[in-house]
């Protein structure tokens, strides 16, 4: 996890950034400054992975905050990935969750499937003997500040904070909080770690409820079945009991989305 000291959960963070009020507007000097685009990787996702997973590793070093002890590992040459997120997490429970790096490696296998571009390209690769998830290093982010949250421009932002709770919904990502929630000048959300996701739960609890739906990503999860899963390269990395609870999740989110459309019509997606 990056750049956050206190952890606040997914819920609390969604609530104080949907009740934010919209800031100032910057001088078109400085939005043309900072607007710097740190989704570099999408269309060239081959390229980035083959950078992380057979790059020369020449340094790697402690990243002082993160429950899972994170380090970052500098490659050579630094094109197109500069700096790579490092964790050799082996399956099994710790602190009381189940942790994995494969299930690092597999949200962003789903991510490609859905064709979302929020999770950084991640492969396995082995660093000093150890064999784990290495994940792009997005350059140029902003952490998320709960007392201070960010609201970018609209309707972009709803649509990524949809996909963000569809995407934690299905995946059964318990972790989401202000800590693995960052953001480029160009307002683009991205989504990181994912140690904890890809598990057996079988409900919904504990998620933020649901209150508008980015139609065309949903489309995309209601087609999803066992069998292309599993023939996916998610299928590497997740088992099978696994994959059908994350079927069973979907099909819950689609009982409450129902329950939505009942009360609300069409008004339930975005337009």
């Amino acid at each position: 996890m990056r750049r956050a000291l206190v952890l606040v959960p997914l819920a609390a963070v969604l609530a104080a950034t949907l009740h934010a009020s919209t800031p100032a507007p910057a001088s078109p000097q400085a939005a043309a400054a900072q607007a710097v685009c740190s989704q570099t990787w999408v269309g060239h996702e081959a390229e980035f992975e083959e950078a992380i997973r057979n790059g020369q590793v020449a340094k790697l070093e402690d990243v002082p905050i993160g429950v899972t002890k994170p380090q970052r590992g500098l490659l050579e040459p630094a094109t197109p990935a500069a700096r790579f997120v490092w964790k050799p997490l082996r399956p099994g429970m710790k602190s009381g969750y189940m942790e994995s790096y494969k299930a690092e490696i597999a949200a962003y296998e789903l991510d490609k499937l859905l064709g979302m571009g929020m999770v950084p390209p991640t492969v396995e690769r082995k660093v000093q003997g150890l064999t784990g998830a290495a994940g792009y290093w997005i350059e140029h982010t902003k952490g998320w500040d709960i007392k201070s949250p960010p609201t970018g421009p609209e309707p972009q932002w709803s649509y990524q904070l949809s996909r963000m709770k569809l995407f934690d919904m299905l995946i059964a990502n318990i972790d989401r909080n202000q800590g693995n929630l960052i953001y480029d000048a160009d307002w683009h959300i991205f989504l990181i770690d994912h140690s904890r996701a890809f598990i057996g739960k079988k409900d919904l609890k504990g998620f933020a409820p649901l209150s508008r739906i980015d139609r065309a990503l949903w489309d995309k999860m209601t087609a999803l079945t066992f069998e292309q899963l599993k023939a996916s390269p998610v299928g590497q990395w997740v088992g099978d009991g696994d994959l059908r609870a994350l079927l069973t999740r979907r099909d819950l989110i689609a009982q409450n989305i129902a329950e939505m459309v009942k009360l609300r019509g069409d008004s339930v997606f975005f337009p």
